[in-house]
């Protein structure tokens, strides 16, 4: 049965996944931009300013959405979510607050420059202004962080009269979680971005773009997809370690284990089964997990059962982990393969072109089941060991807040398909202004294809 809290995180949940996908775009992309800029000025080559001139168009067009779909978020915070605000908001509040203050202001004032201003200011003014909007969506990432973390690790606060009030804002802002997140999803966000720059790249190979222009970012985006994602697994292992200090019970779920103690194994496959609190057609590996959570074949880690009911949905959280993972690996394969095959000028395989296309939005992915386990995997708390998810939700009447979540949902579908839709018809116009003659050849081609030319 549907009721009020069950809807109210199904909409709080809708939300945040339509709004982070643009963010995360719109964070590396901006320091993508801003490189474009620096080799043009530094060179002087055509290519680097073509690639400026075509980014930006989709620069501005995932701001925009990112900056709408953020404004709902903080709507709910009143209509579906008053005990956070009432509880926390003394935190919560001027964190929010500064990211408004110095981030968005900031983005929002230099886009226009960036945008509109490369023929009526300086070029050095133009860059700076490339620089200040990718420093802006970068130091609001910060403050999102910084607040999203605290919930995760609270710190530096007492509570007066079930409030909340910070007593150490440093302790506040650089929480135990924090610099692993922070990191984490950054890094995720350059890997979102360089899987997208290289499928829209692909997908104008395959429709014939031989450009310096399409050929340099692809080539661009696999190197920094090559190093990141090493990067990547490796800072998650840290974040994941931090984790199992901090928030064991969630660890715990990510890994399937119900009952802790020493030379636990790793679960390679199962399905969670919340009612008999084991693992139904279980295959582990013995010790396993012990040994890289703890680097001891009998390194202690506490169970699921450890934690009572204080824990979450745990087949989410489990099959969102693997899901994150998986993505992982296939960015790994597909950046070092690619980037090996377009070694010396080499031409890229059809095959693999078509690969990349379909990983254009893996980044995407990946994001959201990280997401997902971060925030599932905190439940049954909203901020851990202070606030719960039920204390804080609304009294609205049920039927409000479903005939609220439907509206979400179906304008949410309409965005989404229609933002993929004007990324590729960008990438089309862009190949037509550069080969007319193969827009002719095509014209009378009417079947729809992922792979058109």
């Amino acid at each position: 049965m549907l009721d009020t809290l069950i809807l109210s995180r199904i909409q709080f949940g809708a939300n945040i996944s339509f709004h982070i996908l643009f963010p995360t775009i719109s964070i590396a992309l901006g320091w993508f931009l801003f490189y474009f800029k620096i080799q043009h000025n530094r060179t002087g080559l055509d290519c680097w300013k073509e690639a400026y001139q075509f980014w930006i168009k989709i620069f501005a067009l995932t701001f925009a959405l990112g900056v709408v779909s953020g404004i709902t978020m903080s709507f709910q915070f009143g209509t579906n979510w008053p005990g956070y605000m009432e509880t926390v908001g003394n935190i919560a509040g001027p964190l929010l607050a500064y990211e408004v203050l110095t981030a968005f202001f900031l983005e929002a004032t230099f886009l226009g420059v960036m945008l509109f201003g490369a023929k009526r200011v300086s070029q050095r003014v133009h860059t700076l202004a490339t620089f200040l909007v990718a420093f802006g969506t970068s130091l609001s990432a910060f403050w999102i962080i910084a607040l999203n973390s605290w919930m995760q690790t609270p710190q530096g606060f007492t509570m007066i009269d079930g409030r909340a009030h910070a007593v150490d804002w440093l302790a506040i802002v650089f929480n135990p979680s924090m610099p692993y997140r922070l990191s984490h999803m950054m890094l995720a966000s350059f890997l979102t971005v360089s899987f997208f720059l290289a499928g829209i790249s692909a997908y104008r190979y395959l429709r014939n773009s031989r450009s310096e222009a399409n050929l340099m970012v692809m080539k661009l985006a696999l190197t920094a997809a090559m190093v990141l994602t090493p990067i990547q697994i490796m800072l998650g292992d840290l974040h994941g370690l931090n984790t199992l200090h901090h928030q064991p019970a969630k660890l715990a779920a990510m890994e399937g284990i119900w009952n802790g103690g020493t030379g636990v194994p790793a679960v390679i496959f199962g399905i969670p089964n919340q009612k008999t609190r084991t693992n139904d057609y279980e295959i582990s590996i013995p010790k396993l997990a012990s040994f890289y959570l703890t680097h001891s074949w009998d390194g202690e880690v506490k169970g699921l059962n450890d934690f009572g009911d204080k824990i979450p949905p745990v087949a989410p959280v489990f099959f969102a982990f693997r899901v994150m993972v998986g993505v992982g690996i296939l960015m790994l394969l597909f950046s070092w393969l690619g980037r090996w095959q377009m070694r010396q000028n080499r031409p890229l395989p059809k095959l693999l072109a078509k690969g990349l296309v379909l990983m254009t939005f893996s980044g995407w992915v990946a994001v959201l089941a990280g997401w997902y386990v971060t925030e599932i995997g905190r439940q049954p708390y909203l901020v851990t060991g202070v606030l719960t998810t039920a204390q804080a939700a609304t009294t609205l009447p049920t039927g409000m807040v479903f005939s609220t979540l439907f509206a979400y949902l179906a304008l949410y579908v309409g965005l989404l398909a229609a933002y993929i839709w004007v990324v590729f018809y960008l990438a089309r116009q862009a190949d037509d202004k550069e080969n007319p003659n193969f827009q002719l050849e095509k014209k009378s081609e009417t079947s729809w294809s992922l792979f058109r030319t």
